[in-house]
C-alpha cells in the first residue's frame, strides 16, 4: 500500500501533526504513523506519571490545535482538575489530555482519513523523490508514501565527561537519562546526588527526589550555574518590544534591556517579543547567531523558559536551607573510590580545581544541539544527501515551509520536518505554541497537493 502520508515519530511532534492532518486531509485520504513508543504522543516530556512534573506554559496557551487555544482549558475542566487559563497543569495531565484529543478524533470514522500505526523504526530511506518516499522498516517491511513528515525530535546530551573510570556497579549510579524514573526508587533517602546542569530538567529530578522521599544533599553543577526565572504569580499582560532597525545581536539585547530598565516589566517584553522571534532570528546572519549561541543563550533560557511560581518556591525554600547547592564550572572528571562518585571541576572563576563526592550523579544536560547523532534514520539519510545538516548544527535544513532541503540545497518536494529538528531555520520551534502552528501549516500544504 502507498499511503498518502507517512509521519515518522512518536513525540509530541508527531501526535500534533497526526492530530492536524485527520482533521484537515480529506476522507479519502491515508495516513500512517510509524514509531515504536508505546507512550505515542507523550514523549519524554509528557508521559511523567509524577503530578510534581509541571507545565512551565500556562494551560491557556496549550492547545493542541492553534485555532482552538481554549481546547485544553476547557479539557481540564471537564476533567475536574481545576487549572485555571493561567495556572499550570502536571505535565501528566496534559499527555493524557494528547492521547484524548487523538482518540476523539479516531472514534470519527465516517469522516476521517484512514489512519494505521505501525509499530516499527524507520531505519533508512531507499528513495525520496517527488511522489514517493521509501523506508525500510525494523521489523522488515518496507513503507511507501507520497508525503512524509519527520518528527523525530532529538536525543539526549551525553554526560560531558569520561567516564572510563567508573566501572561494574557504580556505573548504574550514573543516571545517563533521567526520565527512566526507575532509577529513584534505588536512591536511599540520606543519599547525596549531583546533578549535571541547571535547566528545567534539574528542577523536575529534584522535585521528583523529594516526593520519593529523599532528604539528602543535592548538589548542581552547571557550566553557569543559573536557574530559570518564575512566572509572575499574577498575569502580566506582553508588552510589545521596542527594536531597533539594525540586526546586530549586540543592539538588540541593548534596546531590550534599555526598555526594561525605565520600566516595561521583563517578563511582558519577552512575551510580546515571542510572535516575533522567528522572524528575528531569521534576519540574523550566521554569525550574529552564532555570537547569540556562545553568549546570550544561557540568559536566553532563564528568562525564557519559566518555572510555575509554586515550583520556584519550592525550589528557592531547598537552595535557601542548603539542601540544594548550586557551583558554577566546568567538569573535568568522574571517577569512583569506595563505594562513591569523585566529581572533579574547574570553577567558572577558573581558580584551582573544586571536587564533589556524591552517591549519584544524575545527566540533566539537556537535549543534544545537534537533531541527527541520535537517529540511525537521519544518519543514513545525511550520508546519502538526502538531508543536511544546517550550518549552526541545531538540526537539518529546511525551507520556510518546513520542507527538507537536501546537501545541494534542492527541496525535497513532499518530504517536511516538524518540531526540533527545524530550529536552525525557526529556533524558537521547541515549545507546545509554536510546533502547534508548524504542523498545522505542514497539514494544510499536504492537504491542499492532495486535493489537487
Amino acid at each position: 500500500m502507498v499511503y498518502d502520508v507517512a509521519v515518522v515519530g512518536s513525540g509530541f511532534s508527531a501526535i500534533a501533526e497526526t492530530a492536524n492532518l485527520l482533521r484537515l486531509l480529506p476522507p479519502s485520504a491515508s495516513i500512517a504513523v510509524v514509531g515504536d513508543d508505546p507512550g505515542f504522543g507523550r514523549g519524554t516530556a509528557y508521559r511523567t506519571e509524577l503530578h510534581v512534573h509541571r507545565l512551565n506554559v500556562p494551560a491557556g496557551r496549550m492547545s493542541i490545535f492553534a485555532d482552538e487555544p481554549d481546547n485544553f482549558v476547557d479539557w481540564l475542566r471537564d476533567q475536574k482538575r481545576g487549572v485555571p487559563q493561567d495556572g499550570f497543569a502536571s505535565r501528566d495531565d496534559f499527555g493524557r489530555y494528547l492521547r484524548d484529543r487523538l482518540a476523539s478524533l479516531l472514534r470519527n470514522r465516517d469522516n476521517r482519513p484512514a489512519l494505521h500505526f505501525i509499530k516499527a523504526k524507520a531505519t533508512a530511506c531507499d528513495q525520496c523523490s517527488p511522489g514517493s518516499v521509501v523506508f525500510q522498516l525494523d521489523n522488515g517491511s518496507i513503507l511507501q508514501a507520497s508525503n512524509v513528515v519527520l518528527c523525530l525530535g532529538v536525543g539526549n546530551a551525553n554526560v560531558p565527561a569520561d567516564l572510563s573510570g567508573v566501572k561494574g556497579s557504580m556505573r548504574e549510579r550514573i543516571v545517563a537519562n533521567p526520565w527512566r524514573l526507575g532509577w529513584l526508587s534505588h536512591v536511599e533517602p540520606s543519599q547525596t546526588v549531583c546533578i549535571l546542569g541547571s535547566g528545567l530538567t534539574m528542577v523536575d529530578q529534584v522535585l521528583a527526589l523529594r516526593a520519593h522521599g529523599h532528604r539528602g544533599p543535592i548538589h548542581v553543577l552547571s557550566r553557569r550555574g543559573r536557574v530559570s526565572h518564575a512566572h509572575a504569580t499574577e498575569k502580566v499582560s506582553p508588552v510589545a518590544p521596542e527594536l531597533p532597525a539594525a540586526r546586530d545581536i549586540s543592539i538588540l539585547l541593548r534596546s531590550l534591556r534599555k526598555q526594561v530598565s525605565v520600566g516595561a516589566p521583563w517578563r511582558g517584553v519577552m512575551d510580546g517579543l515571542r510572535p516575533m522571534t522567528q522572524g528575528l532570528w531569521q534576519d540574523l546572519s550566521k554569525a550574529q547567531r552564532s555570537r547569540f549561541l556562545r553568549h546570550a543563550l544561557a540568559w536566553w533560557n532563564i528568562h525564557r523558559h519559566r518555572l510555575a511560581p509554586d515550583v520556584a518556591s519550592q525550589l528557592g525554600t531547598l537552595i535557601g536551607d542548603g539542601t540544594v547547592t548550586v557551583h558554577k564550572g566546568y567538569l573535568q572528571t568522574v571517577t569512583e573510590t569506595e563505594n562513591r562518585l569523585h566529581l572533579s571541576f574547574q570553577p567558572r572563576d577558573g581558580k584551582g580545581i573544586n571536587r564533589i563526592e556524591a552517591d549519584w550523579v544524575v545527566n540533566c544536560t539537556g537535549m543534544e544541539r545537534a537533531g541527527i547523532a541520535h537517529s540511525p534514520l537521519l544518519r543514513q539519510m545525511r550520508r546519502d544527501g538526502l538531508i543536511a545538516a544546517d550550518e549552526l548544527g541545531l538540526g537539518i535544513n529546511v525551507d520556510g515551509k518546513s520542507q527538507v532541503v537536501d546537501c545541494n540545497g534542492n527541496v525535497q518536494v513532499g518530504l517536511y520536518a516538524v518540531g526540533a529538528l527545524t530550529a536552525g531555520r525557526f529556533w524558537e520551534i521547541t515549545a507546545v505554541p509554536d510546533i502547534r502552528v508548524q504542523a498545522r501549516d505542514v497539514a494544510s500544504l499536504i492537504s491542499a497537493h492532495l486535493k489537487g
